[in-house]
Protein backbone atom coordinates (compact mmCIF):
# COMPACT_ATOMS: atom_id res chain seq x y z
CA UNK A 1 0.00 0.00 0.00
CA UNK A 2 1.37 3.72 -1.12
CA UNK A 3 1.32 6.20 1.57
CA UNK A 4 0.47 9.70 0.26
CA UNK A 5 2.13 12.66 1.73
CA UNK A 6 1.87 16.17 0.97
CA UNK A 7 4.15 18.23 1.99
CA UNK A 8 3.72 22.12 2.54
CA UNK A 9 6.50 24.84 2.37
CA UNK A 10 7.41 27.52 0.39
CA UNK A 11 11.05 26.89 -0.03
CA UNK A 12 11.66 25.98 -3.83
CA UNK A 13 15.17 23.24 -3.38
CA UNK A 14 12.82 21.01 -0.69
CA UNK A 15 11.09 19.72 -3.40
CA UNK A 16 14.37 18.16 -5.35
CA UNK A 17 15.58 17.44 -1.76
CA UNK A 18 12.44 15.08 -0.79
CA UNK A 19 12.34 13.49 -4.18
CA UNK A 20 16.24 12.58 -3.77
CA UNK A 21 16.57 11.51 -0.26
CA UNK A 22 12.91 9.39 -0.78
CA UNK A 23 14.16 7.61 -4.01
CA UNK A 24 13.99 4.21 -3.53
CA UNK A 25 10.54 4.48 -1.50
CA UNK A 26 9.04 6.73 -4.52
CA UNK A 27 10.67 3.79 -7.14
CA UNK A 28 9.08 1.04 -4.90
CA UNK A 29 5.66 2.01 -4.52
CA UNK A 30 5.67 2.15 -0.57
CA UNK A 31 5.88 6.52 -0.51
CA UNK A 32 4.17 9.28 -3.15
CA UNK A 33 4.35 12.81 -2.61
CA UNK A 34 2.72 15.83 -3.17
CA UNK A 35 3.90 19.21 -3.00
CA UNK A 36 2.19 22.68 -2.31
CA UNK A 37 3.56 26.08 -1.84
CA UNK A 38 1.44 27.58 1.11
CA UNK A 39 -1.68 26.57 2.89
CA UNK A 40 -3.99 28.28 -0.01
CA UNK A 41 -2.35 25.95 -2.51
CA UNK A 42 -2.34 22.53 0.09
CA UNK A 43 -6.16 23.46 0.95
CA UNK A 44 -6.76 23.03 -2.91
CA UNK A 45 -4.60 19.72 -3.58
CA UNK A 46 -6.19 17.86 -0.44
CA UNK A 47 -9.81 19.13 -1.63
CA UNK A 48 -8.97 17.73 -5.16
CA UNK A 49 -7.39 14.61 -3.92
CA UNK A 50 -8.94 12.90 -0.83
CA UNK A 51 -5.89 10.12 -0.77
CA UNK A 52 -3.63 11.55 0.97
CA UNK A 53 -2.71 10.06 4.74
CA UNK A 54 -0.36 12.82 6.17
CA UNK A 55 0.56 16.63 5.66
CA UNK A 56 3.95 18.14 6.77
CA UNK A 57 3.71 21.94 6.84
CA UNK A 58 6.00 24.38 7.88
CA UNK A 59 4.89 26.69 9.68
CA UNK A 60 6.06 30.39 8.26
CA UNK A 61 4.81 30.62 4.32
CA UNK A 62 3.29 33.22 2.21
CA UNK A 63 -0.59 33.72 1.93
CA UNK A 64 -1.76 31.17 4.63
CA UNK A 65 0.78 30.29 7.23
CA UNK A 66 1.05 26.29 8.92
CA UNK A 67 -0.98 27.33 11.58
CA UNK A 68 -4.02 28.66 10.14
CA UNK A 69 -3.87 25.65 7.87
CA UNK A 70 -3.77 23.57 11.00
CA UNK A 71 -6.87 25.48 12.40
CA UNK A 72 -8.90 24.40 8.93
CA UNK A 73 -7.41 21.01 8.50
CA UNK A 74 -8.92 20.20 12.19
CA UNK A 75 -12.30 18.87 10.90
CA UNK A 76 -10.15 16.66 8.93
CA UNK A 77 -8.01 14.65 11.76
CA UNK A 78 -9.79 11.44 10.71
CA UNK A 79 -8.84 11.45 7.32
CA UNK A 80 -4.78 12.46 7.55
CA UNK A 81 -2.77 13.40 10.27
CA UNK A 82 -0.63 16.87 10.28
CA UNK A 83 2.99 16.99 10.95
CA UNK A 84 4.48 20.24 11.77
CA UNK A 85 7.74 21.73 10.82
CA UNK A 86 9.48 24.18 12.77
CA UNK A 87 13.27 26.26 13.41
CA UNK A 88 14.73 24.40 16.43
CA UNK A 89 13.68 26.01 20.01
CA UNK A 90 10.52 27.65 18.40
CA UNK A 91 8.18 25.74 21.46
CA UNK A 92 5.73 28.48 21.69
CA UNK A 93 4.52 27.57 17.29
CA UNK A 94 5.17 24.18 18.24
CA UNK A 95 2.46 24.29 20.99
CA UNK A 96 -0.20 26.09 19.25
CA UNK A 97 0.64 23.68 16.72
CA UNK A 98 -0.07 20.59 18.69
CA UNK A 99 -3.09 22.29 20.24
CA UNK A 100 -4.56 22.93 16.93
CA UNK A 101 -4.44 19.04 16.30
CA UNK A 102 -1.06 18.39 15.18
CA UNK A 103 0.36 14.88 15.59
CA UNK A 104 3.83 15.68 15.99
CA UNK A 105 6.74 17.93 14.38
CA UNK A 106 10.06 18.53 13.02
CA UNK A 107 12.85 20.66 13.44
CA UNK A 108 14.64 22.57 10.72
CA UNK A 109 17.03 21.41 9.65
CA UNK A 110 15.26 18.44 9.00
CA UNK A 111 16.54 15.51 10.25
CA UNK A 112 15.76 13.12 6.88
CA UNK A 113 16.18 10.06 9.19
CA UNK A 114 13.99 11.22 11.50
CA UNK A 115 11.72 12.11 8.91
CA UNK A 116 11.37 8.60 7.58
CA UNK A 117 10.89 7.40 11.41
CA UNK A 118 8.00 10.30 11.68
CA UNK A 119 6.37 9.22 8.71
CA UNK A 120 6.12 5.48 10.22
CA UNK A 121 5.15 5.81 12.73
CA UNK A 122 2.23 8.95 11.84
CA UNK A 123 0.89 6.64 8.43
CA UNK A 124 0.63 3.55 11.47
CA UNK A 125 -1.59 6.10 13.40
CA UNK A 126 -3.47 7.17 10.39
CA UNK A 127 -3.95 3.28 9.75
CA UNK A 128 -5.28 2.91 13.22
CA UNK A 129 -7.72 5.99 12.54
CA UNK A 130 -9.13 4.31 9.56
CA UNK A 131 -9.35 1.21 11.09
CA UNK A 132 -11.41 2.62 14.08
CA UNK A 133 -13.66 4.66 11.62
CA UNK A 134 -14.67 1.43 9.76
CA UNK A 135 -15.23 -0.53 12.56
CA UNK A 136 -17.39 2.54 14.18
CA UNK A 137 -19.34 2.67 10.74
CA UNK A 138 -19.85 -1.59 10.72
CA UNK A 139 -21.45 -0.90 14.06
CA UNK A 140 -23.71 1.67 13.04
CA UNK A 141 -24.59 -0.23 10.11
CA UNK A 142 -24.96 -3.58 12.32
CA UNK A 143 -27.27 -0.95 14.62
CA UNK A 144 -29.32 0.61 12.19
CA UNK A 145 -30.21 -3.10 11.06
CA UNK A 146 -30.80 -4.24 13.97
CA UNK A 147 -33.28 -1.33 15.65
CA UNK A 148 -35.27 -2.10 12.68
CA UNK A 149 -36.22 -5.39 14.43
CA UNK A 150 -35.13 -4.70 18.35
CA UNK A 151 -35.79 -2.56 20.67
CA UNK A 152 -33.29 0.36 20.87
CA UNK A 153 -31.26 -0.87 24.03
CA UNK A 154 -31.31 -4.27 22.93
CA UNK A 155 -30.18 -3.52 19.75
CA UNK A 156 -27.57 -1.38 20.88
CA UNK A 157 -26.43 -4.83 23.24
CA UNK A 158 -26.54 -7.06 19.91
CA UNK A 159 -24.52 -4.68 17.95
CA UNK A 160 -21.48 -4.85 20.31
CA UNK A 161 -21.40 -8.65 20.08
CA UNK A 162 -20.07 -10.02 16.58
CA UNK A 163 -21.52 -13.29 17.87
CA UNK A 164 -25.12 -12.16 19.06
CA UNK A 165 -26.65 -12.76 15.65
CA UNK A 166 -24.59 -15.62 14.27
CA UNK A 167 -26.26 -17.91 11.44
CA UNK A 168 -27.45 -21.31 13.56
CA UNK A 169 -30.84 -21.75 15.65
CA UNK A 170 -31.18 -22.85 19.18
CA UNK A 171 -34.49 -23.75 21.15
CA UNK A 172 -35.37 -21.41 23.81
CA UNK A 173 -38.47 -20.54 25.74
CA UNK A 174 -40.12 -17.94 24.33
CA UNK A 175 -43.36 -16.06 24.63
CA UNK A 176 -44.61 -14.93 21.19
CA UNK A 177 -47.69 -13.48 19.24
CA UNK A 178 -49.28 -12.13 15.95
CA UNK A 179 -51.54 -9.70 15.38
CA UNK A 180 -53.69 -9.00 11.70
CA UNK A 181 -55.96 -6.69 10.52
CA UNK A 182 -59.73 -8.44 9.86
CA UNK A 183 -61.12 -7.42 6.48
CA UNK A 184 -57.77 -5.92 5.32
CA UNK A 185 -57.16 -7.75 2.16
CA UNK A 186 -60.33 -6.13 0.68
CA UNK A 187 -60.27 -2.75 2.33
CA UNK A 188 -56.54 -2.38 0.37
CA UNK A 189 -58.63 -3.06 -3.11
CA UNK A 190 -60.80 0.20 -2.05
CA UNK A 191 -57.95 2.56 -1.23
CA UNK A 192 -55.84 4.58 -3.69
CA UNK A 193 -51.82 3.67 -3.23
CA UNK A 194 -51.20 6.66 -1.36
CA UNK A 195 -53.83 6.49 1.09
CA UNK A 196 -52.81 2.79 1.56
CA UNK A 197 -49.20 3.96 2.32
CA UNK A 198 -50.26 6.53 4.34
CA UNK A 199 -52.67 4.16 6.37
CA UNK A 200 -50.10 1.22 7.07
CA UNK A 201 -47.16 3.21 7.72
CA UNK A 202 -48.75 4.44 10.91
CA UNK A 203 -50.16 1.64 12.03
CA UNK A 204 -46.70 -0.15 11.49
CA UNK A 205 -44.45 2.40 13.07
CA UNK A 206 -47.36 3.31 16.21
CA UNK A 207 -47.34 -0.81 16.66
CA UNK A 208 -43.53 -1.49 16.21
CA UNK A 209 -43.38 1.12 18.58
CA UNK A 210 -45.18 -0.36 21.43
CA UNK A 211 -43.22 -3.58 21.10
CA UNK A 212 -40.16 -2.03 21.71
CA UNK A 213 -41.49 -0.49 24.14
CA UNK A 214 -41.72 -3.77 25.69
CA UNK A 215 -38.65 -5.00 24.59
CA UNK A 216 -40.21 -7.63 21.94
CA UNK A 217 -38.08 -8.50 18.80
CA UNK A 218 -40.20 -8.12 15.47
CA UNK A 219 -39.53 -11.13 13.91
CA UNK A 220 -41.58 -10.68 10.80
CA UNK A 221 -43.92 -8.08 9.21
CA UNK A 222 -45.97 -9.44 6.39
CA UNK A 223 -48.45 -7.13 4.85
CA UNK A 224 -50.24 -6.01 7.97
CA UNK A 225 -49.76 -8.87 9.85
CA UNK A 226 -46.96 -8.16 13.01
CA UNK A 227 -45.05 -11.61 14.80
CA UNK A 228 -42.94 -10.30 17.86
CA UNK A 229 -41.29 -12.57 19.99
CA UNK A 230 -40.02 -12.39 23.45
CA UNK A 231 -37.53 -14.20 25.41
CA UNK A 232 -34.99 -13.90 21.87
CA UNK A 233 -32.69 -12.90 21.06
CA UNK A 234 -32.11 -11.98 24.46
CA UNK A 235 -33.45 -13.97 28.00
CA UNK A 236 -36.63 -12.66 29.38
CA UNK A 237 -37.67 -14.32 32.42
CA UNK A 238 -40.93 -12.64 31.88
CA UNK A 239 -41.37 -12.87 28.44
CA UNK A 240 -44.87 -14.15 29.11
CA UNK A 241 -45.60 -11.63 31.00
CA UNK A 242 -44.32 -8.84 28.60
CA UNK A 243 -46.25 -11.19 25.62
CA UNK A 244 -49.59 -10.28 27.36
CA UNK A 245 -49.08 -6.63 28.24
CA UNK A 246 -47.41 -5.67 25.02
CA UNK A 247 -50.76 -7.78 23.47
CA UNK A 248 -52.94 -5.37 26.00
CA UNK A 249 -51.00 -1.92 24.46
CA UNK A 250 -51.49 -2.71 21.07
CA UNK A 251 -55.29 -3.63 20.96
CA UNK A 252 -55.58 -0.50 23.16
CA UNK A 253 -53.60 1.58 20.14
CA UNK A 254 -55.33 -0.01 17.37
CA UNK A 255 -58.65 0.37 18.17
CA UNK A 256 -57.93 3.84 19.00
CA UNK A 257 -55.98 4.07 15.46
CA UNK A 258 -59.01 2.52 13.85
CA UNK A 259 -61.78 4.70 14.93
CA UNK A 260 -59.59 7.24 13.63
CA UNK A 261 -59.33 6.03 10.42
CA UNK A 262 -63.13 5.12 10.75
CA UNK A 263 -64.13 8.88 11.20
CA UNK A 264 -61.80 9.59 7.72
CA UNK A 265 -64.62 7.16 5.92
CA UNK A 266 -62.16 4.03 5.98
CA UNK A 267 -63.57 1.30 7.59
CA UNK A 268 -60.43 -0.32 9.32
CA UNK A 269 -60.91 -3.86 10.71
CA UNK A 270 -60.52 -4.90 14.58
CA UNK A 271 -57.12 -5.61 15.31
CA UNK A 272 -57.12 -9.33 16.57
CA UNK A 273 -54.03 -11.10 18.76
CA UNK A 274 -53.00 -14.23 19.62
CA UNK A 275 -50.30 -15.25 22.05
CA UNK A 276 -48.39 -18.49 23.20
CA UNK A 277 -45.54 -19.40 25.20
CA UNK A 278 -43.55 -22.23 25.19
CA UNK A 279 -40.55 -24.06 23.43
CA UNK A 280 -39.40 -22.95 20.08
CA UNK A 281 -36.33 -23.20 17.97
CA UNK A 282 -35.07 -19.29 17.58
CA UNK A 283 -32.17 -18.10 15.28
CA UNK A 284 -30.63 -16.77 11.93
CA UNK A 285 -31.87 -18.50 9.24
CA UNK A 286 -30.32 -18.25 5.80
CA UNK A 287 -27.50 -18.60 3.74
CA UNK A 288 -25.46 -16.25 1.73
CA UNK A 289 -26.33 -12.74 1.41
CA UNK A 290 -29.87 -13.61 2.44
CA UNK A 291 -30.69 -14.13 6.63
CA UNK A 292 -33.94 -14.06 8.92
CA UNK A 293 -33.95 -13.73 12.38
CA UNK A 294 -37.48 -15.93 13.12
CA UNK A 295 -38.50 -18.99 15.33
CA UNK A 296 -39.63 -22.38 14.22
CA UNK A 297 -42.23 -25.01 16.20
CA UNK A 298 -45.66 -25.65 17.75
CA UNK A 299 -45.38 -22.73 19.79
CA UNK A 300 -45.20 -20.59 16.91
CA UNK A 301 -48.13 -22.46 14.81
CA UNK A 302 -50.55 -22.57 17.91
CA UNK A 303 -49.94 -18.13 18.70
CA UNK A 304 -50.74 -17.79 14.98
CA UNK A 305 -53.88 -20.20 15.06
CA UNK A 306 -54.99 -18.38 18.35
CA UNK A 307 -55.00 -14.95 16.80
CA UNK A 308 -57.00 -16.34 13.61
CA UNK A 309 -59.72 -17.77 16.16
CA UNK A 310 -60.16 -14.53 17.55
CA UNK A 311 -63.04 -14.34 14.05
CA UNK A 312 -64.96 -17.13 15.42
CA UNK A 313 -64.88 -16.42 18.29
CA UNK A 314 -65.73 -12.45 17.90
CA UNK A 315 -62.78 -11.25 20.37
CA UNK A 316 -59.64 -9.37 19.40
CA UNK A 317 -57.16 -11.74 21.79
CA UNK A 318 -56.75 -14.84 22.88
CA UNK A 319 -54.05 -15.95 25.20
CA UNK A 320 -53.05 -19.86 25.97
CA UNK A 321 -53.15 -20.62 29.13
CA UNK A 322 -49.45 -21.59 28.65
CA UNK A 323 -48.85 -17.82 28.36
CA UNK A 324 -51.07 -17.29 30.88
CA UNK A 325 -50.03 -19.41 33.67
CA UNK A 326 -46.12 -18.18 33.16
CA UNK A 327 -47.50 -14.45 32.99
CA UNK A 328 -48.55 -15.42 36.64
CA UNK A 329 -51.62 -12.86 38.06
CA UNK A 330 -54.04 -13.33 35.15
CA UNK A 331 -57.71 -14.10 34.56
CA UNK A 332 -60.05 -14.72 31.71
CA UNK A 333 -62.81 -15.87 30.20
CA UNK A 334 -62.25 -20.18 29.83
CA UNK A 335 -63.27 -21.00 26.02
CA UNK A 336 -62.12 -24.38 26.31
CA UNK A 337 -60.57 -26.87 24.30
CA UNK A 338 -59.75 -25.35 20.46
CA UNK A 339 -59.62 -28.89 17.90
CA UNK A 340 -58.35 -26.26 15.58
CA UNK A 341 -55.38 -25.65 17.18
CA UNK A 342 -53.93 -29.20 17.28
CA UNK A 343 -50.03 -29.12 16.60
CA UNK A 344 -48.15 -32.04 16.29
CA UNK A 345 -46.05 -32.04 19.49
CA UNK A 346 -48.94 -30.21 21.73
CA UNK A 347 -47.35 -30.60 25.57
CA UNK A 348 -51.14 -30.39 26.80
CA UNK A 349 -54.22 -28.66 26.17
CA UNK A 350 -54.23 -24.80 25.97
CA UNK A 351 -56.72 -22.06 27.61
CA UNK A 352 -57.25 -18.30 26.49
CA UNK A 353 -58.19 -15.73 29.18
CA UNK A 354 -59.46 -12.14 29.40
CA UNK A 355 -56.34 -10.11 31.40
CA UNK A 356 -56.35 -9.37 35.03
CA UNK A 357 -56.17 -5.81 35.61
CA UNK A 358 -53.15 -6.28 37.08
CA UNK A 359 -51.61 -6.50 33.85
CA UNK A 360 -53.60 -3.93 32.21
CA UNK A 361 -57.44 -3.23 32.09
CA UNK A 362 -59.51 -4.25 29.16
CA UNK A 363 -62.54 -4.35 27.97
CA UNK A 364 -64.56 -7.85 27.15
CA UNK A 365 -66.21 -8.95 24.03
CA UNK A 366 -70.02 -10.08 24.85
CA UNK A 367 -69.39 -12.69 21.95
CA UNK A 368 -70.02 -16.33 23.71
CA UNK A 369 -67.65 -18.70 22.62
CA UNK A 370 -68.49 -20.82 19.76
CA UNK A 371 -69.78 -24.62 20.28
CA UNK A 372 -67.94 -25.74 18.12
CA UNK A 373 -64.64 -24.51 18.91
CA UNK A 374 -64.98 -25.49 22.90
CA UNK A 375 -65.77 -28.61 21.81
CA UNK A 376 -64.15 -31.48 24.09
CA UNK A 377 -60.30 -32.09 22.44
CA UNK A 378 -57.07 -33.26 24.11
CA UNK A 379 -55.21 -30.61 22.46
CA UNK A 380 -55.67 -27.12 22.94
CA UNK A 381 -58.03 -25.46 25.80
CA UNK A 382 -58.31 -21.79 25.20
CA UNK A 383 -59.34 -18.99 27.45
CA UNK A 384 -61.20 -15.63 25.40
CA UNK A 385 -59.69 -12.06 26.06
CA UNK A 386 -61.24 -9.23 24.52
Amino acid sequence: MTAKILVVDDEPDLEDLVTQKFRRQIRDGSIAFGFARDGVEALAMLGADSGFDMVVSDINMPRMDGLTLLGKLQDEASKFSTVIVSAYGDMANIRTAMNRGAFDFLTKPIDFADFETTIRKTIAHVATLRDARLRQAVAERAHASLSRYFSPNLALSLAADANALAPGGERREIATLFTDIAGFTPLVESLDPTQLASLLSAYLESMTEIVFAHEGTVAKIIGDAIHVLFGAPADQPDAARRAIACALALDARAEAFRLEWSALGVPLGVTRIGVHAGPAIVGNFGGGRLFDYTAYGDTINAAARLEAVNKQLGTRICVSAAAAERAGDFSGRPVGDLRSLRTRRAPRPQPISRPSPSLKRATPSPSPPSPRLSARAPTTRSRNTI
